[in-house]
């Protein structure tokens, strides 16, 4: 067994051994691991579902459903624009639109060099200072395109 395959199956056994006994285990299971791992890798379907008594099917359903799972190790920069109504209202498209451009990536794209993943998601909590972007939890609120480069800028990605 490779040490990346070892590393998933720890990974999984221990969210496994941690969350089976709980009602409706599969989604505490698959946050435990992806936050062990960066992500919920294919490799990591099978067993769960095994030890859950689930088809593959299901598990990967589940994972393929959420945009919080991820089936990939993000970036060094995880990037969430938000989508929602208030967000959209104060002109976030020109914001994703620079993004995009910028980055060179689409939603659940992550950059060539892997610095930067980017990631919609659909409300961040800070309406009254919309359009919102969080970044590796750090919250922004005001985020024009303008402000996006130069966050950007200090992840080292220029335009």
């Amino acid at each position: 067994m490779s040490e990346s395959a070892d590393k998933v199956r720890r990974a999984v056994d221990t969210a496994v051994h941690r969350h089976a006994a709980e009602s409706g285990p599969l989604l505490l299971i698959l946050h435990a691991v992806q936050e062990e791992l960066g992500c919920v890798p294919p490799e990591a379907v099978a067993p769960i579902a095994a030890a859950l008594n689930l088809s593959r099917a299901e598990v990967h359903g589940v994972v393929s459903f959420y945009h919080h799972f991820r089936e990939a190790a993000p970036g060094r920069y995880v990037v969430q624009l938000c989508r929602a109504e208030a967000c959209q209202s104060m002109n976030a498209r020109a914001t994703e639109s620079r993004a995009r451009q910028l980055l060179g990536v689409d939603y659940g794209g992550t950059t060539r060099d892997g610095r930067v993943t980017l990631e919609a998601v659909y409300c961040l909590g800070n309406c009254a200072c919309a359009p919102a972007m969080m970044v590796n939890g750090e919250l922004h609120g005001r985020v024009t395109p303008e402000r996006f480069v130069e966050i950007a800028a200090e992840w080292g990605v220029s335009s």
